[in-house]
């Protein structure tokens, strides 16, 4: 099984770029974030063409995430992450695919800091730690995967003073990832790839890209059981040097 998330920064903006890579990468389960389009205006007709079904949370100008799957049709079990009732953005869906339980998460970006936006940051990342604890506890085959919105160590990010006041980078996300990944999970992407600088967002700005001045964002978390399938983790870099590219770069992992 190969498994990918992919913060698209505009699913119909970049539609034909996600197909295309769908197509050339044949991952079997896809996460994506920042769909930025409502409910209705999720292509779904067009993916299902590419040999896809999908179940997303849409939501206007913002956020949104979405699961797809090929040869599957992915079983949705959660479309909010639980904790707060009042939260209506649209950043966490869960379903279950081919009998492995799947989260998609967008977690909040944080800026500017301090502030409320900061706060909210923090809030939703302790709601994820209480959640994805219930998930271990079922037992159940897990993946939890996307933009998380944090480089969680020095290297996850290139050697930079330029983001010291950015939320990104703060102690308390970056604390607050380390005691996730400490429930028991297996960070996929460091553990295939432990001392290698492997990033996943570039900046449109200042030729960031070209000068491979990234950010590791996006990550997969795997239950133990999923992490002794592990065989392969790594990222498209490429797909971010295309025309009408997203900021990120899709990662994925392989499974046995």
């Amino acid at each position: 099984m190969k498994v990918a998330t992919f913060n698209i920064n505009n699913i119909n903006k970049r539609l034909t770029n996600l197909l295309a890579w769908l197509k050339a990468a044949k991952p079997d389960v896809v996460c994506l974030q920042e769909l930025k389009a409502e409910q209705k205006q999720f292509p779904d007709e067009a993916l299902r063409a590419a040999g896809y079904e999908a179940v997303w949370a849409g939501q206007k100008s913002w956020n949104g995430v979405a699961i797809l799957a090929r040869k599957h049709k992915p079983v949705v079990t959660q479309n909010r992450l639980p904790g707060d009732a009042s939260d209506k953005q649209s950043r966490y869906i869960e379903a279950a695919v081919d009998g492995v339980l799947i989260a998609c998460v967008y977690a909040p970006n944080g800026n500017p800091q301090p502030g409320p936006k900061f706060k909210y940051k923090l809030a939703w990342m302790k709601r994820l730690h209480t959640h994805a604890a219930a998930l271990l506890k079922t037992g159940a085959p897990v993946i939890i995967a996307g933009d998380f919105n944090v480089a969680p160590t020095e290297i996850d990010i290139y050697p930079t003073k330029s983001w010291n006041d950015d939320a990104l980078i703060q102690p308390e996300p970056r604390k607050a990832f380390e005691r996730l990944v400490a429930q028991g999970w297996t960070d996929a992407l460091r553990a295939v790839n432990p001392d290698k600088r492997i990033y996943t967002f570039w900046t449109y700005w200042r030729n960031r890209y070209e000068r491979d001045d990234g950010l590791r964002l996006d990550h997969f978390l795997l239950s133990p059981d999923v992490a002794q399938r592990l065989k392969k983790a790594d990222v498209d870099r490429a797909i971010r040097g295309l025309d009408n590219a997203s900021d990120h770069a899709p990662a994925w992992i392989t499974l046995k």
